[in-house]
């Protein structure tokens, strides 16, 4: 499975995990990762350190999460991308909307 989730035992973070490639194909798995979560205060992760390739899709992915999060006053952090990844993240200036660790 490429895209995987896990809410903490105290409810406060939700940490989802792409492994190898972050494409379209991956659309329907990353969104219902998330998307019956309504936990209002999450946290959410977006694992990216073992994510190898990213096209423009996953930036629209992210950005669908990003409104998913803000609808339930949540903070959306991107955890760890590879430096491939990060350079695809910077050049969209992604960083001016998530916090990017």
């Amino acid at each position: 499975m490429t895209v995987s989730s896990r809410l903490s035992s105290d409810n406060k973070q939700m940490v989802i995990s792409i492994n190898e490639r972050f494409d379209f194909s991956s659309h329907q798995q990353f969104r219902d990762a998330y998307n019956n979560e309504r936990l209002k205060g999450l946290t959410y992760i977006l694992d990216l350190s073992k994510t190898e390739y990213m096209d423009s899709s996953a930036l629209g992915m992210i950005l669908l999460l990003k409104d998913h999060v803000h609808l339930y006053s949540g903070d959306l952090i991107i955890s760890k991308p590879s430096a491939t990844v990060r350079k695809i993240l910077e050049i969209a200036q992604f960083q001016r909307l998530m916090t990017i660790e």
